[in-house]
């Protein structure tokens, strides 16, 4: 009987000690990328049990581990490998995986208006991820273009508007779009960047060169698309907040995004204020820029999805933007309505048609002591509809557009204040044609007609590209135009008493053909402590650029005085190489290298305020490790070079800024951001409209919550 007792209490204990020893624990998780839509098959290994499971249609997996902490590493293609930490609390969680910015199956769209992923895209892509747009904390595209790419510059013009020089080309000659849309308006012939703030953002895309076959006017240097996130979370919020010391700078935001059933809806708000920094005294003579102007801009966006059925999707979107700024006598006021329907029908699996409606109004006026002085109103409206159609088959696409669009301006530039619209009118062919698995060649062609100018223009596209193994060539020939606007057809104006500028209605559409030659190539290290991977990439590319249209000398007739007119010029040639090199580690580190080397002949494609610089470059070093569910660090170590321009200042110097970035998630969906800026105190000697508009170093200071994330 004793006997009996003992071996049936030692067999308790044994089960107790398995319990708390070896008993196999059940965590159950969920795989998601940066916007919550599941990862299907991303592979989850339980380090310590070296056992592995893959995630299913929605991202969830199951494993089973030994005692109650669980060290899980997650993969996936496109995204970095990532080892999470759970604990017994944790058994179900969500594991939210961050995309590596040397992925290549991104999906763009730019390029080539279907959807395509990076590695096969024909045309070379600058894509930049949420996951970038996320650590350089930028407040809008020009923010986040000025460090992201070599051979662009924005610098400041007259009313302190920016002036935008990409690759030699002007604002004018590069195309900017949300969703594939136009936007409205132009300050000093460049769009309101400040329109363009980044918290609903997704990813940009950004392709140099001329892409009018594809997107019309205004393609003749390039494209940039700013693409909207879509989120299937059921619900996700997040607000933040950053301090910048330079003007006193505060940035408020907030994006809400809701998914229910058919409806998904995404509300985003920024406001942003700042005060006037003084840069120098009014009696440096040599400095034409004393001060940066302060003010105050809000935006709020709303993007409402509706999804019938799966084969059908209706978006409806809408804007309101608002920007004060700031002078010592006046306030200049510009204002921004927007609105839009877009529907996509999937016919068949091999059929898509698009379509769409937009308008866009943007306003500027001015403020003398609270009273509107109507001599400064300016208003353009822009309707636009669009229609696109894809039928795939046998691996290639036909893709076939239109478009129509109506174009309204007011301006106080005009005499009297008169009013001159205008309505445009496009049709284009595609043909995406894969004949063999290692070559794609895409040819397009367009017709643009613009009524008021009773201009027409025909551009063409070939693109093509050779893949071997790792290595891919890409080879295009591309053409632009840029019909001319109705300010410069139609302006009489008095620049403050300095000069008249008259438009020329006999003006012709600006052309340009660009030739490029790009070389790629990726590869791996497998080294354990090396283990990464790797791209290396260099295009070189010649532009010919004709009947641009700028200004010259007129010396006045009996009804006009002298001064300046609208006019083509002829000569103009651009050429440059690129150079990007890219290192991600499995361990966290990572390293970026881009150089610009950039030379104009004939005359130079530049404005009054700024001046192609022949060598630019922009690098970053940085670390990025999740140490336990609870803590992931960041830190970077970036900065940008701006050689000599070629300019008529003796005072155009070259210079580099560095930035220093620490950003860290202290407890689930809370982030405190850290940046140091112009890290070793650079100021120039003479203030002027390319000079960097800095007092040296400086910081910011920023915080995030993710309120989803913080009560999930």
């Amino acid at each position: 009987m004793m006997a009996t007792v003992r071996k049936q209490l030692l067999l308790a204990l044994c089960g107790l000690s398995t319990h708390f020893i070896g008993h196999a624990d059940t965590f159950i998780g969920r795989v998601v990328d940066e916007t919550g839509s599941p990862l299907i098959g991303a592979t989850v290994r339980n380090v310590n049990g070296k056992k592995s499971v893959t995630t299913d249609a929605d991202g969830n997996f199951s494993v089973e581990v030994d005692g109650n902490t669980a060290k899980l590493q997650v993969s996936y293609i496109g995204f970095l490998t990532e080892t999470f930490i759970l604990k017994s609390s944790d058994r179900s969680k969500e594991l939210r995986m961050t995309p590596d910015i040397g992925a290549l199956e991104e999906v763009v769209v730019t390029a080539t208006r279907t959807p395509k992923s990076l590695k096969d895209v024909p045309v070379v892509t600058r894509l930049i991820t949420s996951d970038e747009i996320r650590k350089a904390d930028a407040t809008n595209i020009q923010d986040l273009l000025s460090e992201e790419l070599p051979g662009l510059e924005f610098t400041y013009a007259m009313s302190q508007e920016t002036s935008l020089n990409m690759s030699g080309f002007g604002g004018k000659a590069v195309l900017f779009l949300v969703d594939g849309e136009r936007l409205a308006g132009e300050t000093m012939d460049n769009v309101d960047f400040n329109r363009l703030n980044l918290d609903n953002v997704g990813q940009v895309e950004v392709v140099k060169g001329a892409s009018s076959a594809l997107y019309g006017a205004n393609a003749v240097g390039g494209v940039v698309n700013l693409i909207t996130r879509d989120s299937k979370e059921p619900w996700r919020i997040n607000v933040n907040s950053r301090y910048k010391a330079l003007g006193n700078e505060w940035r408020c935001g907030a994006d809400v995004n809701f998914h229910k059933n058919k409806w998904t809806s995404n509300t985003n708000f920024q406001y942003v204020t700042s005060e006037t920094v003084k840069l120098t005294d009014v009696f440096d003579t040599e400095s034409n820029l004393q001060n940066i102007y302060g003010g105050r801009t809000f935006n709020v966006k709303e993007k409402l999805t509706f999804q019938p059925s799966d084969n059908l999707r209706l978006i409806a979107r809408g804007g309101y933007f608002n920007r004060v700024s700031t002078r010592i006598n006046y306030d200049d006021h510009y204002i921004d309505y927007t609105a839009g329907l877009r529907g996509v029908w999937n016919i068949r699996a091999s059929q898509t048609l698009e379509f769409s409606y937009s308008y866009d109004q943007y306003d500027k006026q001015r403020y003398v002591n609270d009273n509107r002085t109507h001599d400064h109103d300016y208003s353009n409206r822009q309707n636009i509809v669009h229609a696109l159609y894809t039928h795939f088959f046998g691996g290639n696409a036909l893709t076939a557009g239109a478009d129509y669009m109506h174009d309204y301006l007011l301006t106080y530039q005009f005499v009297n204040g008169e009013t001159h619209s205008q309505s445009s009118i496009d049709a284009f062919v595609q043909f995406d044609y894969n004949p063999l698995s290692w070559l794609n060649i895409v040819a397009s062609l367009r017709e643009d007609y613009f009524s008021e100018s009773k201009n027409n223009s025909v551009t063409a596209r070939l693109a093509t590209m050779f893949k071997f193994n790792r290595f891919s060539v890409r080879a295009n020939y591309a053409g632009g135009f840029r019909a001319p606007t109705l300010k410069e057809m139609y302006m009489n104006f008095d620049m403050a008493g300095i000069q008249m500028i008259y438009g020329n209605p006999d003006l012709k559409p600006e052309k340009s053909h660009n030739f490029n030659l790009a070389f790629e190539y990726n590869g791996q290290i497998r080294n354990r402590i090396l283990a990464g991977a790797y791209s290396l990439t260099a295009m070189g590319y010649y532009n010919l650029y004709d009947s641009r249209i700028t200004t010259t000398d007129f010396p006045g007739n009996s009804t006009q005085e002298a001064g300046a007119v609208y006019c083509n010029e002829d000569g103009v040639r651009v050429s440059g190489i690129d150079i990007s090199a890219r290192y991600r580690l499995q361990m966290g580190l990572g390293f970026l290298f881009n150089y610009n080397f950039l030379h104009t002949g004939g005359r130079t494609v530049d404005s009054q305020f700024s001046n192609p610089r022949p060598h630019s470059m922009t690098w970053k070093l940085d670390y990025e490790k999740r140490f336990c569910s609870n803590y992931k660090l960041y830190t970077g170590l970036s900065g940008r070079f701006l050689g000599k321009p070629e300019s008529r200042y003796e005072t155009d110097n070259a210079y580099s800024v560095w930035k220093f970035t620490l950003q860290q998630e202290i407890w689930r969906g809370i982030n405190l951001n850290f940046i140091i800026d112009n890290l070793f105190n650079y100021r120039p000697k003479v203030y002027y409209w390319n000079s960097l508009p800095t007092l040296g170093r400086t910081w910011s200071v920023g915080l995030s919550l993710d309120i989803d994330t913080i009560f999930k």
